[in-house]
């Protein structure tokens, strides 16, 4: 229901400036070419002082991005490499080369997803398995590859993935979105187990919902407008707001914290 008396809270803040909670940390975003949370992931990690590898299917878009992130933060080091999260040898390439790159690896953010809108009575197995496979499998790929990769090294790392609140929530013809994104929270208690032996935390984020220019090519502006009226505040999150949290995650300020999803909103049915 939508709040009777505006909150005070529905006015967009300014943007939380870096406090250095990833200072010297290497970090690598995936899907982070464009408007969305990678990007903003990618930029609000370089705020907090961290390097970054920035990672996309979308090589146009990819080497924009890293122009972009490097005439903002010209004395940190910008890397990017291309990925589609679909192929396993893309996925386990990138994570290699990124090491390669950087250095070295401490923080891993999973933000590959896709969704749509199709009513279950009419999905196709193909608009089924290509959801599930970008937002859910892609996400398993990348915590393989980095679990691989820590096991191999002598420091301890840091994964955040990006689920989303329909993981709880019930919403009309978002069947397919809504069950990959649960399946990221449970990859994401069930590695986080394992993912102890090695030095690794692996957390989520749970964004409701974040406006930005690709949300709005993909979801009809009634849509978002209703979803934002929804919300505790009565509107839709910043990009950076959501940022902000996965780089708080990844800090050292959650050293005690895996296995754990970090809903982004009221987290309301």
């Amino acid at each position: 229901m939508t709040p009777s008396i505006p909150s005070p809270l529905a006015a967009v803040p300014a943007e939380t400036p870096g406090h250095d909670l990833l200072e010297g940390k290497k970090v690598v975003v995936t899907a982070a070419a464009g408007t969305g949370i990678g990007f903003a992931s990618a930029r609000r990690a370089l705020l907090e002082g961290a390097d970054v590898l920035v990672s996309d299917f979308h090589e146009r878009r990819l080497g924009e991005t890293v122009a972009k992130l490097k005439d903002e933060f010209g004395g940190q080091q910008v890397e990017a490499i291309v990925c589609d999260v679909s192929s396993t040898q893309q996925v386990d390439a990138l994570i290699d080369g990124a090491a390669e790159k950087l250095g070295r690896i401490d923080i891993l953010v999973n933000n590959a997803g896709l969704g749509g809108e199709t009513p279950v009575v009419d999905m196709t197995d193909e608009q089924w398995d290509r959801v599930l496979d970008i937002t859910l499998t892609s996400t398993f790929r990348a915590t393989r590859a980095a679990l691989r990769y820590f096991k191999s090294v002598d420091h301890n790392g840091v994964l955040v993935n990006n689920a989303s609140v329909l993981g709880w929530r019930a919403q009309h013809s978002q069947a397919h979105y809504a069950a990959a994104k649960a399946g990221v929270m449970a990859l994401t208690r069930c590695s986080a187990i394992e993912a102890a032996e090695y030095g690794v935390r692996i957390n989520a984020v749970a964004p409701s919902i974040a406006r930005h220019a690709f949300l709005a090519k993909v979801t009809s502006e009634e849509l978002l407008d209703q979803l934002a009226a929804g919300e505790a505040f009565g509107r839709a999150a910043e990009v950076w707001e959501i940022a902000a949290t996965i780089a708080m995650l990844a800090s050292d300020y959650t050293t005690y914290l895996t296995g754990e999803v970090v809903s982004i909103s009221s987290q309301r049915a």
